[in-house]
C-alpha cells in the first residue's frame, strides 16, 4: 500500500512540472498566415472599388429588372392617394320613368263616315242611347257617327229637342237634386266650377231646350261607350269640339 501512495505523489509531482511549459505553449505567439497575392488581389479589389466588373454588373442588374437566377431586386413605387370629397356622391343611373298607359277608348267609338237610312233630314243629330252613337245625318244617306257616354240605370230618357245655346269651356252648376243626391252618398259637390279641364262639362256644351240636358265633352273620355252619366251625353273634348262647329242654335236633336 505504501508502494502505490508513493506512486501517486510521483505522478501528481510530475504532472505540476509539466504544466508551466503546456501553460506557455497555448499563449505563445503563432507565425501570421500568409496568403498568396495571386488569390488575394481580387477580393481586395472587390472591398476597395466599388466600380469593380462584378459590382457594376450587380448595379446593372438591379436597374434593369429582376434576375434569372436571383431574386428580384427590390422596387420603389411610389403611390399616389386619390382624395375623394366627403361630398361626393356615388353616379347612379336614373331610373327611367314608368310610362302610365291612359285607358284606351275603342276604336269602334271614334268618329268615322257610316250609311244612314233613318229618315231624318241632313242637319239633324240623333242619339241612339242603346249602342251609345251619336249620328250628325249628311247628304247622300250618310253620316258623321260619334261615340258617346249616356244615362246610367234608371237616368235614362228620350225625347226631341232643339240646341238653345252653346258653350266653350262652359261653367258647371250641379242641379240641387243632384247636390242632395250625392249628399247622400257622402259625396259633396260644389255649387258652381268655373269652366277648364278640370271640369267634368270639357272644353265645350251644347244645351238642350228648357232640360237641364246637354251634350258636352269630358275629362274622362275613356268612359265613353257606357252608361254612365247623369243623363246628359257626354262625347271626347276632341269630338265635341269637332261637332260644336258643325251644328248651330236651333238644330234638331232626337234622342232615342
Amino acid at each position: 500500500m505504501l508502494k502505490s501512495v508513493l506512486a501517486a505523489g510521483a505522478a501528481a509531482i510530475l504532472a505540476l512540472s509539466a504544466f508551466p511549459a503546456a501553460s506557455r505553449d497555448r499563449y505563445a505567439e503563432r507565425p501570421p498566415v500568409m496568403i498568396s497575392p495571386d488569390l488575394s488581389a481580387p477580393w481586395v479589389m472587390q472591398l476597395r472599388d466599388n466600380r469593380s466588373p462584378m459590382a457594376a454588373k450587380r448595379q446593372r442588374s438591379q436597374a434593369s429588372g429582376p434576375s434569372l437566377f436571383g431574386t428580384p431586386a427590390p422596387q420603389q413605387v411610389k403611390r399616389t392617394r386619390q382624395k375623394v370629397s366627403p361630398f361626393r356622391t356615388a353616379s347612379v343611373p336614373a331610373a327611367k320613368p314608368r310610362a302610365v298607359r291612359a285607358p284606351q277608348v275603342d276604336p269602334k267609338y271614334l268618329p268615322q263616315m257610316v250609311d244612314y237610312d233613318g229618315g231624318r233630314k241632313p242637319g239633324t243629330i240623333v242619339i241612339d242611347t242603346r249602342d251609345n252613337f251619336l249620328y250628325l245625318v249628311q247628304e247622300g244617306g250618310k253620316a258623321r257617327r260619334y261615340g258617346v257616354g249616356t244615362g246610367k240605370p234608371g237616368f235614362e230618357w228620350a225625347g226631341t229637342h232643339k240646341i238653345t245655346s252653346k258653350r266653350v269651356w262652359p261653367d258647371w252648376r250641379p242641379p240641387a237634386q243632384m247636390i242632395a243626391r250625392e249628399r247622400a252618398k257622402g259625396r259633396h259637390l260644389p255649387t258652381h266650377l268655373a269652366g277648364g279641364p278640370e271640369n267634368p262639362l270639357g272644353a265645350r256644351a251644347l244645351y238642350l231646350g228648357s232640360t237641364l240636358y246637354r251634350i258636352h265633352g269630358t275629362n274622362q273620355p275613356w268612359t265613353i261607350g257606357g252608361a254612365v252619366s247623369s243623363g246628359c251625353i257626354r262625347m271626347r273634348n276632341e269630338d265635341v269640339v269637332d261637332l260644336y262647329e258643325r251644328v248651330g242654335v236651333g238644330t234638331t236633336v232626337v234622342v232615342m
